[in-house]
């Protein structure tokens, strides 16, 4: 049963009720008067009635925001990219199977194109990430020449969330495919990832002093490892980055701070400065000049831009940070280019992210030049 669909929502909903009749009609009677026991009894049911009543509250919030696509993914978010020493002498990239999957009824590798798990190993931050990468049907009948002529697409998922709800909840495969078909983008190599590459720390994109160099990984480690292992193009100008929510500002950011290795980006409903909580700590480590240098606006209104291409998406009503999306737009100045998606109404959601990204990786794919 699906953790996002109707069923599993409907059954946490009738389990909830028949525990809080069983506990009204039937336990709570027997727990009623003093002593040590009747008390503990009363304690454990109301802990067992708000775990019950709470179950199908945090299904429809998940539904909403695409935090997990599946029950494993809940028990895997502490594994789904694990932090370790890169090891030079390894594969930079090292498949671990082939993800199964169907489009449009199909499950021929030269119709919907091959999605492989794969790990990808840092020698320069010393972490690993784990990703699926869709290779389309055209990118397995070319020739390694033509190979080296494809667009990388780096796909980033919010946080707190796993690789597979890009697969499972973006269907970023199936809508790549079906722009394709309908001839409004051209094939693309699609890398598909979560930030969170030091679990369950959100790093959000940073390089970490004395921490994890998470953006290094994403900047300079794995464009290197998957261009070397699939023989795709290192041209800059080949490659582009997108994501929602945290994922949206590390591509904007990623652009902005490493055109050499992205000259295109999209933020759906991205943040422009780096959060600061209890899942972040000090990313800075106390420096201020560091922290600002991490603020989009900032960077946009006090040093040069580079050649860039940027997409922001967000909502007029439902998203807190609408008004700063019209600041990072207005900052914009050659040659850097912006282009805008505002939806009337909208929300920080799958469903808004749903709307959003069809139109956004087009607009991505077709910002990608490679010679």
């Amino acid at each position: 049963m699906a953790i996002n669909g109707l069923p599993a929502l409907i059954c946490a909903l009738l389990l909830a009720g028949a525990v809080f009749a069983a506990v009204v009609w039937w336990a709570w009677p027997r727990l009623a008067g003093p002593g040590a026991r009747p008390v503990l009894g009363r304690i454990g049911l109301q802990l067992v009635l708000a775990l019950t009543m709470g179950l199908p509250l945090l299904l429809a919030v998940n539904g909403g925001y695409g935090f997990y696509s599946s029950w494993h993914d809940i028990l895997a978010l502490s594994r789904d990219a694990p932090a370790a020493t890169g090891d030079p002498g390894a594969d930079a990239v090292r498949v671990q199977g082939t993800h199964s999957w169907r489009y449009r009824g199909s499950d021929d590798p030269a119709v919907i194109g091959r999605i492989e798990a794969v790990t990808v190993r840092g020698s320069r931050s010393g972490l690993n990430g784990q990703a699926y990468v869709h290779l389309p049907p055209e990118f397995l009948r070319a020739s390694a020449e033509q190979r080296a002529r494809f667009p990388v697409v780096l796909a980033l998922s919010g946080y707190p969330s796993t690789t597979r709800v890009l697969i499972d909840l973006f269907h970023y495969p199936q809508l790549a495919l079906d722009a394709v078909r309908s001839g409004a983008m051209r094939p693309a190599v699609l890398v598909m990832m979560t930030p969170t590459v030091a679990p369950p720390r959100d790093t959000e994109c940073v390089d970490v002093p004395g921490g994890p160099q998470a953006e290094t990984f994403f900047a300079r480690d794995l464009p290197a490892a998957v261009a070397g292992h699939y023989g795709l193009t290192r041209d800059p100008r080949g490659w582009g980055v997108m994501g929602n929510s945290v994922g949206g500002y590390c591509a904007l950011k990623l652009a902005l701070r490493a055109p050499e290795s992205y000259r295109a980006a999209a933020g759906l409903s991205a943040s422009y400065g780096a959060a600061r909580d209890e899942e972040t700590g000090e990313l800075f480590g106390g420096d201020p000049v560091r922290r600002r240098e991490s603020d989009l606006l900032w960077r946009l209104r006090a040093l040069p831009q580079p050649p860039v291409s940027l997409l922001v998406a967000s909502s007029r009503k439902g998203e807190k940070q609408y008004p700063q999306t019209l600041e990072f737009i207005a900052a914009v100045r050659p040659p850097a280019r912006v282009s805008s998606i505002v939806l009337d109404s909208g929300g920080h959601n799958y469903e808004t992210w749903g709307r959003e990204l069809p139109p956004a990786l087009e607009w991505l794919v077709g910002r990608l030049r490679v010679d």
